[in-house]
């Protein structure tokens, strides 16, 4: 036994001795931090709820980025993109004003980027607009894989060398060469050239040769393809496979954290309005040889909103003036306080379940509204929607424009095109692969986490059920159309928005048919006047579908135990994974102890 202690503390020693020379076996230390999907949210500030938030927003980012400078002044920023759209204050203000200061990029210019990638929302409002917004940055827009119709890179720059420490830093810039399929048709989109992401990047790194040491990609695309699944050229995987001597991979669009590591290559990438922020830290020899490398993804919670950022004036302007506009009902000059209509009673349910959104497991007045506007607009058949955010809700009593674009946050135009009820059904069943098969014992329905909230449609003009004892692409069960099941072969109408049409139903090839009527309004301007000439709205549910093959055994006092607990915040949401009544003994001492520890 002597021995046995000895040798071990021998170990120990060398073990100790061999990490410290190894920790100390490198010469100079360089951070990087990476953003991504900021979508215009400076203050840290929810204008559809008129509240402040207490996680997110660049105002908090800044507070952190400037305590990592001030630990290493090594330190670089860059930004992956789909930053100038996603709230009122830029897509319903700032982006329509030409030749104005946007309040986005001036927050970029303050915080001190050194350059930011392409996002596809970058393009939503048009190529001109698009260059006239980012063109107010003090730091380099990057677009490695998409050009002029000249071959130049649209915004001037593939990439970037920063030298830093000494250190020649080269930043690769790519976006989803996916664009088209969201944005085609608008003005300029459809003349750009958008190269495979791998092949891009290639590229760049061929002209680069050797005037770089390091060499970062920040990719606006997940890590897997999106649509492109035979060739990759939307996934950042097929980068790297393609490019093995990336040293830092940012990834960005799908809003998820990442945080891997494979090979020497480390990857990133965050959550979406300024949740989180990327730090990857490279450690590197006299010759600049990186030795090691760490990332690390940080959650904003706690941190402080940076007064410096709320107090550019550009900004402060920019959060009154959205909030005036908000107040007065999306007028011109937002002034008045005035009201788009009113309701009589709230529109979606409480969640029974912490966590577990109400409008994603059954119908709700909220959908069916946005439904309906969307069936007497187009005079289809059939409608599709989806809930954009699992807390999208109208209040009981006056609305205002902040509650519409609660429930409907994006720009889109309503689309109506022919469909047979084979297509329907496909395309249905493409919709309930976002619920996770319900398995025996489960207390709840949970959500596949690699599909976001806003690709589940729920359809109205059809009845029908899912049943979630199946596995994906065999849940949808009794659809009936006017009273009869919906034959294969019928034909009918569907509505349906701009983006869902471009980016399901045709990239998936779920629909041949092509649309037939395209509105001239957004569908958050029709919501807008269905308020105006119908309030007070009254809510309503047609309960057209309903989710089966579940028995979640609401009458077994074990399930309310386990409810209770995670309403409490003992026990974490069961969003991605219902918990089961098997495991109920583990969970209630998980629960007792989170109990113990919080008290």
């Amino acid at each position: 036994m002597k021995r046995l202690k000895n040798a071990l503390t021998i170990l120990f020693v060398v073990f100790f001795l061999v990490s410290n020379v190894y920790a100390a076996d490198y010469a100079k230390h360089i951070t990087v931090i990476g953003t991504s999907d900021m979508h215009g949210n400076i203050w840290g500030f929810s204008y559809e709820d008129n509240s402040e938030t207490a996680n997110n927003g660049m105002a908090r980012l800044y507070t952190y980025i400037e305590g990592v400078r001030a630990e290493n002044p090594n330190t670089i920023l860059i930004d992956a993109g789909d930053d100038i759209q996603g709230t009122i204050m830029t897509d319903d203000i700032y982006n329509d004003t030409p030749d104005e200061p946007h309040p986005v990029i001036e927050t970029m210019n303050y915080m001190g980027y050194d350059a930011m990638t392409l996002g596809n929302h970058e393009f939503n409002w048009g190529i001109d607009t698009a260059k006239r917004i980012l063109g107010q940055a003090d730091f380099p827009i990057l677009s490695a894989n998409v050009l002029n119709p000249d071959g130049s890179y649209m915004t001037g720059n593939g990439y970037v060398i920063k030298e830093v420490d000494g250190v020649r830093i080269a930043i690769i810039g790519t976006v989803t060469p996916d664009v088209p399929i969201w944005d085609g048709g608008k003005e300029g989109i459809d003349d750009m050239t958008y190269l495979a992401a791998n092949v891009a990047v290639k590229n760049a790194i061929e002209e680069i040769g050797d005037d770089a040491d390091v060499i970062i990609v920040s990719a606006h695309m997940g890590m897997y393809a999106e649509f492109d699944e035979d060739n990759g050229s939307d996934s950042a995987q097929k980068i790297l496979d393609d490019n093995p001597g990336i040293d830092i991979l940012q990834v960005a669009h799908n809003h998820v954290v990442v945080s891997e590591k494979q090979g020497s290559t480390v990857i990133g990438g965050c959550r979406n309005g300024g949740r989180d922020a990327a730090r990857f830290d490279l450690y590197l020899d006299e010759d600049n040889n990186v030795v090691d490398s760490t990332v690390e993804i940080v959650d904003m919670t706690g941190v402080a909103p940076s007064e410096e950022i709320r107090g550019i004036p550009l900004v402060k302007e920019a959060h009154e003036k959205t909030i005036s506009y908000v107040n007065g009902g999306g007028g011109e000059d937002g002034e008045g306080g005035v009201a788009l209509g009113s309701t009589t009673a709230r529109f979606q349910p409480e969640n029974e379940i912490r966590g577990i959104p109400e409008g994603r497991v059954r119908d709700t007045a909220v959908m069916d509204l946005i439904n309906k506007i969307q069936l007497d607009a187009s005079g289809a058949d059939v409608s599709a929607a989806a809930l954009f955010k699992d807390t999208s809700d109208l209040p009981e009593g006056d609305i205002n424009y902040g509650n519409i674009f609660d429930i409907y946050k994006f720009d889109n135009t309503l689309y109506r095109v022919n469909v047979t009820g084979a297509e329907l059904k496909a395309y249905m069943e493409w919709s309930a692969e976002c619920y996770n098969q319900w398995m025996p014992g489960d207390i709840s329905i949970s959500f596949d986490p690699e599909y976001p909230d806003y690709l589940y449609d729920m359809f109205e003009g059809v009845e029908y059920e899912i049943d979630l004892s199946q596995p994906k692409g065999e849940r949808i069960k009794n659809v009936m159309f006017d009273g009869k099941p919906l034959e294969d072969d019928d034909v009918l109408s569907l509505a349906v928005n701009n983006y869902r049409y471009s980016s399901a139903l045709k990239a998936q090839g779920l629909v041949s048919g092509k649309k037939d009527w395209e509105s001239s309004s957004s569908i958050r301007d029709m919501i807008v006047d269905y308020f105006a000439d119908n309030s007070p709205v009254a809510p309503f549910v047609t309960d057209n579908w309903k989710i089966v093959g579940v028995d979640l055994s609401k009458d077994d006092p074990r399930r309310a135990d386990i409810i209770e607990a995670v309403n409490a915040g003992y026990l974490d949401p069961p969003y991605a994974e219902s918990y089961n009544l098997s495991d109920y003994d583990a969970l209630m001492a998980e629960a007792e102890a989170n109990q113990s520890s919080s008290n």
